[in-house]
């Protein structure tokens, strides 16, 4: 006889999760602050690159005296530099993504998390050292695989964790602190521009093990994902896991009934596509139709494609090559200011989107939010070649342009910003749910890494180089529109669904109508686990055990 707790499911779709609890804002709102590694390191390299004790360090370049406007134009780092040092990062974070997935499912999504908390400290230590290109680029190569690590797993270890009804604005916070990790950096950079000494650029930097420590110590003290220890066979784990969670006790039915909701998803999900071997399981994440909205191929195609989207609307141009941009403008005395004002409309805009996200939806505030960026960036850019050409002087035009450049921000950050992060986090099934995370963000980090190499090569003034300045915005205005029809006609609308009610409404419906879907039965009672428990044994086993008669559940 089993000498455990029995898990039974409900066929009733609206008591497969427990009551929402302070304790779940908590401990959400703590893994989220994983998103200030993803948002400090974004923010502060594009205002070290303008630094001029930075510019002379790193060139051999000598100050340009006062007046001498031939050698204060030529006074910046190559496009080449530029992009290298920007972009490298990216490519660490790309790789870092994608062994992520791999890791989290073998030592867990927390271990996962921590570990890349050291590796990032580790490339943070030469990136502090570093006086030449060489050791920087080192450096940001290293950081951006802890930083892959961190931001793939947080997305997958919030979502898994988070109550369906607030699910979309706890991930939402995620986007949070990436705005305040960029609005950090901006402050310390403005702090440290005028120094003549190597801590201009070497106190942003090193700031960064502060967030290392913070995040790495306090994972410690939150629970594993429950899904994870499910994935394993794990369940009596998964079952401590989901208490610590939900805030309630091994016997609550609410935990019996989440618990079989998770665990009949999987079974469900194992028959459908079951796993072989390593490689066959990360073909699994491209298996089936790719037409059908259920399939694993359009899933992992919807979750690649949400991230490059997010990444071609151009707002990390303002954020890498904000000040450069700025400067090459004209009329702008201080263009770290600016930037640092670009950071603070990004930072107070975003919380707006925690209540939008599950007032409206994530498919509707994409298409919207596309839109007003389509609008605010061809504004920029016709209003960048007419009046506000740097040959014009006119800074009455400049300022428009500032003005229309925080508009498109504004609407970035209160919807593809944090949206593309809560689709990733919730399209992908258990089976594929690490690779499919990973897989997601890496393909953030690869179109970031684009940016990051083309960007100073398009707004340029060296031989060779594009020199579009305020052009450039009818090119992300453009892929705006891209970014409007791929939300229209691919995403679905998973607002207040259980993860495993996602998999259902995939399956029955199309993107156009998802809105429209509601939960009509459980996967605890299709797979039989209503009739049918399964035993948490006091060794850890796992027992079957036959229900002849099944009661209706009383409330908690």
């Amino acid at each position: 006889m089993p000498g455990g707790v029995v898990i039974t499911g409900t066929a009733d779709t609206g008591r497969i999760e427990a009551p929402v609890t302070v304790k779940a804002y908590l401990m959400c709102a703590f893994a989220a602050f994983g998103g200030i590694f993803f948002g400090y390191d974004t923010g502060w390299m594009g205002g070290v690159l303008g630094m001029p004790y930075f510019i002379r360090q790193y060139t051999g370049l000598q100050y340009p005296a006062l007046g001498d406007t031939t050698a204060k134009a030529a006074f910046h780092l190559t496009a080449q530099d530029q992009s290298l040092t920007t972009s490298i990062l990216s490519a660490g974070t790309f790789f870092g993504a994608i062994i992520a997935g791999d890791v989290a499912d073998f030592i867990g999504r927390r271990m996962t998390i921590i570990t890349g908390c050291f590796v990032f400290s580790v490339g943070c230590i030469l990136e502090t050292a570093s006086t030449g290109l060489a050791v920087m680029v080192v450096g940001r190569l290293i950081a951006g695989a802890g930083v892959g690590f961190i931001s793939a797993i947080i997305i997958l270890y919030m979502s898994e964790i988070a109550p369906k009804k607030v699910r979309g604005a706890l991930v939402a916070g995620y986007q949070f602190c990436i705005t305040i990790g960029i609005l950090l950096a901006n402050c310390v950079v403005y702090a440290t521009q005028n120094r003549d000494d190597t801590g201009s650029y070497r106190i942003p930097i090193a700031i960064q093990f502060l967030w290392a420590i913070i995040l790495s110590t306090g994972l410690f003290f939150l629970p594993e994902s429950p899904r994870y220890f499910v994935k394993k066979g794990k369940l009596e784990l998964a079952a401590k896991a989901l208490c610590s969670v939900r805030g309630q006790p091994m016997e609550s039915e609410y935990i019996q009934d989440e618990l079989a909701e998770i665990m009949a998803n999987h079974e469900y999900e194992m028959q459908v596509i079951p796993q072989t071997s390593y490689i066959g399981g990360w073909t699994n994440c491209f298996k089936g139709n790719i037409t059908k909205g259920s399939s694993n191929s359009r899933r992992t195609t919807v979750g690649i494609l949400m991230q490059m989207m997010q990444q071609l609307t151009g707002i990390n141009f303002i954020f890498y090559f904000g000040t450069v941009f700025f400067q090459s403008l004209g009329t702008i005395s201080n263009p770290f200011l600016i930037t640092l004002i670009t950071s603070l409309v990004n930072t107070c805009s975003t919380p707006l989107s925690f209540w939008m996200i599950e007032r409206f939806g994530r498919r509707s505030i994409l298409i919207y939010g596309a839109m007003g960026m389509i609008v605010a960036q061809f504004i920029v850019g016709i209003v960048g070649v007419t009046a506000g050409a740097p040959s014009n002087n006119n800074a009455s035009a400049v300022q428009a342009m500032i003005a229309f450049i925080c508009i498109n921000i504004f609407f970035f950050a209160i919807t593809w910003g944090p949206s593309a992060w809560v689709v990733v986090g919730e399209i992908f099934p258990i089976p594929i749910r690490s690779r499919g995370v990973g897989l997601s963000t890496a393909s953030n980090w690869f179109w970031n890494c684009i940016i990051g190499v083309i960007t100073p090569y398009l707004v340029g003034t060296a031989p060779g180089d594009a020199n579009l300045g305020a052009k450039v915005f009818f090119l992300w205005g453009s892929l705006c529109c891209i970014s409007c029809a791929f939300a229209y006609f691919l995403v679905p609308e998973m607002k207040g669904l259980s993860l495993e009610q996602v998999d259902r409404m995939l399956e029955e419906t199309n993107p156009r109508n998802s809105a429209k879907w509601v939960p009509h039965s459980t996967f605890a009672d299709e797979m039989g686990l209503t009739h049918k428990g399964v035993a948490l044994t006091d060794d850890g086993d796992i027992e079957k055990v036959q229900h002849p008669i099944v009661s209706e559940k009383s409330a908690v």
